[in-house]
This record gives structure tokens, C-alpha cells and sequence, in this order.
């Protein structure tokens, strides 16, 4: 009888060390968030683009990425208390190159387009002198689309800007410095009211110089407004619509990986991404599937072809960590289904 009441205790403290462990084992069990991302904020994000690290093509990383700005706002000032500060996150598409950041608006994969606001960019409504040059690198995957650069406040008379072969840079002629003239927030640039045309130049197509930047001190020129659509609004500066487009060539890798490897993951609901162990080994051979579950696979997320090692969760300390307890508690956990079968 004695024996029998020392057996039965023993399993119930197994039993009582199980239930204490399983919580523990549920949390190693699950499985961490994707590290790559469809979206940024509002804006969908597609291959060749990523939202970070391992996403997207590798020759678009770090050009291209989502940022997190945080935002604390103070109380009201009728609130007695500084309980009442929020703090609200706001996720952005940038383009990143030697002369700033600079977010991205609209992105065309159809026309491999994409469109920037560059915080110096003038418009009617705001104008402002611009403290440095907008400029692109040279080895990155982007080349200047069919925006028109407006120059503004530039040394008079405009006409003399010339090329190295003596061609002018500025289009005499052109309405939208006579319509961009119009708006009161020339003063900005310190121009008067209405200012004379010759302080604008219309400098489409741009070209950058050597360093791959629009220079506007070597030409003289205070600011810059950049527009990519008139719209039905050809002689209305208040309804243009602004910004910079760019070019994007995604070469011949890219395309290949999209057409035979990306469509398919996309379809799966996954986003596609490269290994950040062998991003410089050939894209394809690199290429992975990242699905939500926190999984990655070389296929999509629907045919369930995933590593058969830790590598499974890249580009995340932690995830390597948690498969390993997962395994951990796993072998606990059978040990003691055992002990207590004994």
C-alpha cells in the first residue's frame, strides 16, 4: 500500500511538472513574424523592391527601404497631467542615396516608375531654398524618368546657362516658368511678387552632372520644383501634380527570377526575398519565398518546401534561437511522457 501511494505521487509530480512546462513549450512552439513585408504603411511593395534586409532583389537593398518614424505628441495644453502624450508610428517607402532620403509616393511596375518628394522639392504652394543637391549613386538600378525640373531663383538671365558643348540648359520659351512665376510663394526664394521669368528654367530632360547630382549652386539657382503630370491644368501651377520620377531597370536577373520564381511565391501570398548568407552568389540561387508563418522557402508558400535545418528562420537572431527550444522543449517533453508511461 505504501508502494502504491509512492508511485502515485511520483506521477502526479510529473504530471504537475508537465502542466507547468507546457506554457513554456507553447510560447518556444510558435512560430516568429515574416521579416519581409507586402506593404509599408499604405504603399504595396513588390519584387525587385523590399521592405528591408533579405527582401526583395538584393540590388535594391540598401537603396530601398521601409522606415518606421515615431511621433510623440504632447497633452492639450488644458490637461493637467502628462498622461495624456500618444505616440503614433508612421511607415514610409525611401529612396536612399549619397545626397539624403527621400520618400517614395507611387510606384508604377507596370512602367518601372517610381516617384519621390524630395523634402527640398518646391511646389506653388511651398517653396524654399534648397540646402544641398539632389542627386542619385551611380552603380544603383535607378536613371531619371520623364519629370521636368523647374529651377528657380536662379541669376538672371537664365538664357546663359549653358552646357560644356555650349547648348543652353533652359527652355526660353517655355510657359511653365511663366505660369510657376505666378504663385506668392516665390518669396520664399526671395523673389518679389510676379518675378520676372528669366530667374526660372525649365531644365527637361535634366541631365546630372559628374557626381550624379542636379547641381544647383554651379548653376546658380536657389531651389527646384519637379513635375510629373500637368494634367488639364497646363496653365494652373496649384493643380500640377509634383515630384521626381525615376527609371528602374531591374536587369536581366531580376526579370528572370520574377517570371520563373517570384510570381508564383507572390500568388502564395509570400514575398519574395534572397538568402542574406549568399545574397552575392547568383540571384537565383539565392532567392527565397518568405511566408508569413515566419518560414522561408525556395519554391512558394503553398508547397510546403521548407529547409530541413535552423535556416529556416534567417535574418532573425531570435527566430534561430526559438526553433532551437522548440526542438529543446520537444525532447523534454518526450522524455517525460516516457518517465511517466515507466
Amino acid at each position: 500500500m505504501e508502494h502504491l501511494l509512492s508511485l502515485t505521487l511520483y506521477h502526479h509530480h510529473h504530471l504537475l511538472l508537465l502542466v507547468l512546462l507546457l506554457p513554456c513549450l507553447i510560447l518556444a512552439h510558435d512560430p516568429p513574424a515574416a521579416s519581409c513585408r507586402s506593404m509599408c504603411g499604405s504603399m504595396q511593395v513588390k519584387w525587385p523592391f523590399g521592405t528591408g534586409p533579405g527582401c526583395g532583389s538584393p540590388r535594391f537593398h540598401p537603396y530601398v527601404t521601409c522606415t518606421t518614424t515615431t511621433t510623440i505628441s504632447s497633452p492639450s495644453p488644458s490637461s493637467s497631467s502628462s498622461t495624456g502624450r500618444k505616440e503614433s508610428t508612421t511607415e514610409t517607402l525611401m529612396l536612399t542615396t549619397h545626397t539624403g532620403h527621400y520618400p517614395i509616393t507611387s510606384i508604377s511596375y507596370d512602367t518601372y516608375t517610381i516617384t519621390l518628394t524630395p523634402p527640398a522639392m518646391s511646389t506653388c504652394s511651398s517653396m524654399q531654398p534648397s540646402p544641398s543637391n539632389f542627386g542619385l549613386d551611380w552603380p544603383g538600378p535607378f536613371q531619371p524618368g520623364p519629370s521636368t525640373f523647374i529651377l528657380l531663383g536662379c541669376r538672371p538671365p537664365t538664357s546663359s546657362l549653358s552646357a560644356a558643348n555650349s547648348s543652353p540648359l533652359c527652355d526660353a520659351n517655355s510657359h511653365l516658368c511663366a505660369s510657376l512665376c505666378t504663385c506668392p510663394a516665390v518669396v520664399s526664394l526671395g523673389l518679389p511678387i510676379l518675378p520676372p521669368t528669366n530667374t526660372c528654367c525649365v531644365y527637361s530632360p535634366a541631365n546630372l552632372d559628374d557626381d550624379d547630382e542636379l547641381d544647383l549652386k554651379g548653376m546658380k539657382c536657389e531651389g527646384f520644383a519637379s513635375v510629373v503630370s500637368l494634367g488639364d491644368y497646363a496653365t494652373d501651377p496649384g493643380r500640377w501634380e509634383y515630384g521626381v520620377a525615376l527609371k528602374y531597370n531591374g536587369g536581366v536577373l531580376e526579370s528572370s527570377v520574377e517570371e520563373t520564381k517570384c510570381k508564383s511565391c507572390e500568388m502564395s501570398d509570400g514575398v519574395c526575398g534572397y538568402s542574406t548568407e549568399n545574397h552575392n552568389e547568383d540571384i537565383n540561387d539565392s532567392f527565397v519565398c518568405v511566408c508569413k508563418s515566419g518560414f522561408n522557402t525556395t519554391t512558394d508558400c503553398q508547397s510546403g518546401n521548407y529547409g530541413q535545418d535552423e535556416d529556416l528562420f534567417w535574418g532573425d537572431d531570435s527566430a534561430s534561437f526559438r526553433l532551437s527550444s522548440w526542438k529543446i522543449w520537444h525532447g523534454i517533453l518526450a522524455g517525460m511522457i516516457i518517465s511517466i508511461a515507466a
